[in-house]
């Protein structure tokens, strides 16, 4: 069996009734709705379209604004001396890990509020100059 060797089923493509064609088709003139009346005529019924109204006014619209440039995230060294042990890399990844921050991505930035008494290494976040101060003096090391 290949592909040229294939063939339509009988009554696959069943061809639409063609309504309100003339007086001779069958279904001309009122083509097949009877006389007139609210199933004679055109367009959705008056319900319908009120439900659909009642349902968009009550969805909750998109509002607001997202800035297209995202905020960078701070973190203060006391948070890291908590979270981080002695020689830990610190990089965007594992302050998410640590839920320290939301989004990695965003990137971070190290602020120099509290004190560090151990030596961590920081890597891929930016820092304040008191920050990367604090982290040398204990014996850290820092890698924008």
């Amino acid at each position: 069996m290949s592909l040229h060797n294939l063939k339509k089923s009988k009554g696959l493509k069943k061809s639409a009734k063609r309504l309100g064609r003339g007086y001779g088709s069958t279904t001309g003139t009122t083509a097949g709705r009877g006389q007139k009346g609210q199933k004679a005529r055109s367009g959705t019924s008056g319900f319908k379209r009120m439900a659909l109204k009642r349902t968009l006014l009550a969805t909750p619209k998109l509002r607001g604004f997202k800035s297209l440039n995202p905020e960078i995230e701070t973190v203060n060294i006391k948070d890291l001396a908590l979270v981080f042990g002695k020689d830990e890399v610190v990089t965007p990844k594992s302050l998410k890990k640590k839920e320290l921050i939301s989004n990695p991505l965003n990137g971070a930035k190290i602020l120099g509020q509290g004190d560090i008494d151990h030596a961590i290494v920081v890597q891929g976040c930016t820092a304040s100059k008191s920050a990367i101060e604090k982290i040398t003096k204990a014996g850290g090391s820092f890698k924008a």
